[in-house]
């Protein structure tokens, strides 16, 4: 086993490599709310999702609320590092997180026998977070949830790539969520045995205006590598 990703819905994932354990942009709990209110934009659980495994990593990808999610890392020892963009830190810092690593694209940490390289990920507006992932053996992983590659990357093989699989649009904007323009680019750069769906699946209910002004476009080629759709608590074992 190189490592095993269990989809916690929205953004999140539990990956487990053999000797360490990663919380990815968890949201277990509570409301999602964007700015200004949630006539705007509501995100609900009905229920808390469990996370009954120690957790030595919490990576974040973005600031943003769907990513960063107060409620949600409030349930987290504050003694648990954190690996997270630059727009994340005054919130961490806020809850009283003690170890906190601030992660620019292209920079990389060593961490609990895994290697994490920040990439260039979303500009919403400010250049977000994606990551590489491996462990000592180069079994690893990329992530980013809105469809961005870092067009500086390297090409490389990795096990999996974690990215949505849908565009997100909406009237004017564009796609602001790129999952089915990016596929291509992806099995180019990383070679990857598995594409995880990530980003639009989960439990989550969503509501207010500028939920009713969204539109989703598939992709609709043929992927030649395996291409995984979990349900919110499956796993996977690669």
């Amino acid at each position: 086993m190189s490592f095993e990703a269990t989809y916690l819905g929205s953004n999140g994932w539990f990956i487990n490599f053999k000797r360490t354990n990663l919380i990815i942009d968890p949201w277990l709990k509570g409301d999602l709310i964007f700015p200004p209110g949630k006539w705007f934009f509501k995100g609900s659980l009905e229920n808390e999702i469990p996370i009954s495994k120690n957790i030595d990593i919490i990576l974040l990808t973005q600031g943003l609320p769907d990513h960063c999610h107060i409620p949600t890392l409030e349930m987290f020892k504050k003694d648990i590092p954190i690996i997270c963009p630059k727009s994340a830190e005054v919130i961490v810092e806020k809850l009283g997180f003690s170890s906190i690593k601030i992660l620019k694209p292209s920079e990389k940490t060593n961490q609990n026998n895994l290697s994490i390289q920040a990439t260039a990920g979303a500009p919403v507006p400010q250049i977000e977070n994606g990551y590489i992932v491996k462990d000592n053996k180069d079994n690893g992983f990329y992530i980013e949830p809105h469809g961005y590659l870092d067009e500086n990357l390297e090409t490389q093989t990795l096990d999996a790539v974690i990215t949505p699989t849908k565009n997100l649009q909406l009237p004017l904007v564009g796609s602001f969520v790129k999952g089915a323009d990016v596929i291509p680019k992806l099995i180019n750069t990383f070679k990857p045995k598995y594409i995880l769906s990530s980003t639009l699946g989960g439990e989550a209910k969503y509501s207010g205006f500028l939920n009713k002004l969204i539109t989703v476009e598939e992709y609709k080629k043929e992927i030649k590598c395996k291409l995984v759709t979990l349900e919110s608590m499956e796993s996977i074992i690669i």
